[in-house]
């Protein structure tokens, strides 16, 4: 029985792989592992290193000596053998002469190669490697900060190694980068791996969550997979390299990450691990650690690779490295260096603050302030006149002075450059704010539509193993209604089958009872009452009896004894063949019996010679009708195994054609999906610009109302007089 498929498998757990691997010898034929002895725990038992996917254990092959890691997966994957020949293919072809050290290990896909129960399985062999994880390294040499420092730089090359040949790890953490004793790393665990000939397909993990993006999606599936990853762990690695002491503060005994973890990206401004890094006194430090602050929230696939940001080179432990500057925008609004051609179709960067300031105070007096200058005493001088006059009617009339030349003065001011100047800055700046969207609107409009994307993305991904399930379940449903179909036919066929030598007997037991019951009334017909009748039948009775119907021996089968009214005397009936009785005149109860008697002497001289078996043809003739029924039977159930494979390809191409559907419509959504996360990062960006623009412009505008204060109608008045 070969291995069973379908993303509904249920594929044998770690501890049923491990009972099998107690008798290696029978659960394998790979002529390298049948036989093999296992690493065992102090139980006795095989030792497993369990995973999400997969349980490895340490194998060594009793042929060779070799030691070999073999992974026995306990979840079905997705075209898992097509993944790993095309990753094997891909790594087979890399010149270890052009890599920055041999961090690639070799494995070989086997196929229904380990028998758990009745079924058969495939596994991973890979290459034994002596090497200790990433954080157990940093464990016992996080006070070495050269060493440190020189591993970081050692990661930065596997990284540029991976983006030099388009090859993503798709999990880098330190459970999968392990150091070996000369300091150089193993890469290991390629379930989702990314190479250039899987393009298309969907990822098959999000990889552990304490190094990945928050924006890193289930469709998310490219070169661009570990770029989040790397800018992590290679700051951790320069941080610990430029201050040991940031090991122990922020990394967790045991934890499952180095120095910053799932909590740390997602909410940066909350985050302790982060905001130490961010106030780091090495630059290095902190730069580093604003570049992953700003990243965490952008698509991946425009995210840098962290080979083309840093510089290719080592440098001490005591040397601060160059790293970009912080990414956060500039006061312009427009993006960061390291962005720049990595934004597809980015829009222009936002409008700068205009030049034009708002004056804060009146230049050189023109003639007309002069005039409005000189309007003053005359006005005041015109009033009093008319007080002292007594032209005081109607009552305003001396303030009529006064308001013409407060009127003039206002005319005067706004005919000053200065005035227009700053009224026209100040529409200027209304104007710009009117078209920049309100940042904690527009922010919370953002987390609102990407919390309801990421709700309707994770129904969406939650759905397709689901509709897979479903479409597997309804062709396995299919497949046994079928068998049980055929099983079904295949009985009745067997039993009629098995019963044809029962049907043989009885039907060559019926032909001769047939025989003989046809060969005993024929000699009842033949014996005629009027040529041997009985005692007491003479030539009257024999005619009376004839005329109702009696001739010979056959046309009667006894008698019935009758009662006769009004005498009650005894008499007699014949009875007839089919139950009918006559009743013979002359026929008493005594010549009743004579004709019984004689019919029964009849009979029993009839049966004494009739056949006692059948011919050979009417034998053969039976015997070829039931041969005939054997081969129809025989055929019919031959035509049942046909019909039930005709159901079960059926049943295939109905699955097959579903999952294809699936698969494409998936596929779409992811595609969907995928523009409207690269929507998002433009739309964050875009967020970014929008925030550094409205402060830009809030103070502007702030700014410019207080020049215009220096503008004032009582300013105006005094620089008439004073000049200033």
């Amino acid at each position: 029985m070969g291995a069973p498929t379908g993303p509904q498998v249920q594929f044998p757990s770690g501890a049923a792989y491990a009972e099998a691997l107690q008798h290696t010898q029978l659960c394998f034929q790979h002529p390298e592992l049948k036989a093999a002895r296992p690493e065992l725990t102090r139980l006795g038992l095989p030792r497993a290193i369990s995973g999400a996917f997969a349980s490895v254990f340490s194998l060594t092959s009793a042929t060779s000596g070799q030691r070999y890691a073999v992974k026995c997966f306990t979840r079905h994957v997705p075209d898992q053998e097509r993944r790993y020949r095309a990753i094997s293919d891909r790594l087979a072809r890399l010149d270890s002469a052009e890599l920055s050290q041999q961090w690639n290990l070799g494995f070989e896909y086997l196929p229904d190669a380990i028998r758990v129960g009745k079924d058969l399985y495939p596994v991973l062999k890979m290459e034994w490697i002596e090497a200790v994880t990433l954080s157990s390294w940093l464990e016992d040499n996080h006070t070495d900060r050269f060493a440190v420092d020189r591993l970081a730089d050692r990661f930065e090359g596997l990284t540029r190694d991976l983006a030099a040949h388009e090859i993503a790890h798709g999990d880098l953490q330190h459970g999968n980068l392990l150091v070996a004793g000369d300091d150089t790393f193993r890469l290991v665990d390629y379930d989702g791996m990314y190479v250039p000939a899987l393009a298309g397909l969907g990822g098959t993990e999000r990889g552990h969550r304490n190094y990945q993006s928050p924006m890193r999606g289930n469709d998310d599936f490219g070169v661009a997979l570990d770029r989040f990853s790397a800018w992590v762990i290679f700051l951790s690695l320069k941080a610990i390299a430029a201050d040991p002491a940031l090991w122990n503060r922020l990394h967790e005994p045991s934890g499952e990450f180095l120095l910053l973890a799932e909590e740390d990206f997602k909410n940066p401004a909350g985050s302790t691990g982060l905001q130490t890094l961010l106030a780091h006194p090495d630059r290095t430090v902190s730069g580093l650690a604003d570049q992953v602050r700003s990243l965490a929230f952008q698509p991946l696939d425009l995210l840098p690779p962290l080979a083309q940001t840093v510089p290719n080179q080592r440098t001490s432990a005591t040397t601060s490295t160059s790293v970009p500057a912080p990414s956060g925008v500039s006061a312009t609004g427009a993006l960061p260096s390291w962005m720049a051609g990595h934004v597809p179709g980015q829009a222009a960067p936002a409008a700068a603050v205009p030049a034009a300031v708002s004056p804060g105070s009146f230049r050189t007096r023109t003639p007309l302030d002069l005039l409005a200058a000189g309007l003053w005493p005359l006005a005041l001088a015109a009033a009093v006149l008319m007080v002292v006059a007594g032209f005081t009617a109607p009552a305003v009339a001396p303030g009529i002075p006064l308001v013409l030349a407060a009127a003039m003065t206002m005319f005067a001011r706004s005919r000053r450059a200065e005035w227009s100047q700053s009224r026209a800055a100040l529409a200027m700046l209304a104007h710009q704010m009117s078209q920049v969207e309100e940042p904690g609107k527009a922010a919370a409009k953002l987390r609102k539509d990407r919390a309801k994307f990421d709700s309707a993305e994770s129904d969406r991904t939650a759905a397709y193993p689901r509709d897979q399930d479903k479409l597997t379940a309804e062709y396995h449903a299919a497949l046994q209604e079928a068998e049980k179909r055929k099983a079904r036919k295949q009985r009745d066929a067997d039993k009629k089958i098995d019963g044809l030598s029962e049907e043989l007997r009885k039907a060559l037991a019926k032909a001769l009872a047939d025989k003989q019951s046809a060969h005993v009334r024929d000699q009842l017909a033949r014996r005629l009452i009027v040529q041997s009748p009985p005692h007491g039948i003479g030539p009257t009775l024999a005619a009376r009896l004839a005329a109702h119907g009696i001739r010979t021996a056959a046309d009667f089968t006894g008698y019935r004894a009758v009662q006769h009214s009004p005498y009650n005397s005894s008499g007699a009936v014949l009875v007839l063949p089919g139950g009918r009785v006559a009743n013979v005149h002359g026929i008493g109860e005594a010549k009743a019996i004579a004709l019984d008697v004689w019919r029964k002497a009849v009979l029993a001289s009839a049966v004494a010679k009739q056949p006692t078996a059948l011919s050979h043809t009417e034998r053969q003739s039976i015997e070829q009708g039931i041969s005939r029924r054997r081969v129809q039977l025989t055929d019919q159930r031959k035509a049942v195994e046909t019909d039930a494979e005709t159901s079960r390809v059926l049943a295939r191409k109905r699955l097959d054609e579903g999952r294809q559907r699936l698969a494409r419509e998936n596929a779409a959504a992811g595609d969907r999906a995928r523009l409207e996360r690269q929507e998002f990062g433009r739309r964050t960006v875009a967020l970014q610009q929008n925030s550094v623009l409205h402060g830009t412009l809030s103070t502007a505008l702030e700014d410019a109302r207080v020049q215009q204060r220096g503008l004032s109608y009582m300013r105006y008045v005094r620089f008439l007089y004073v000049g200033r």
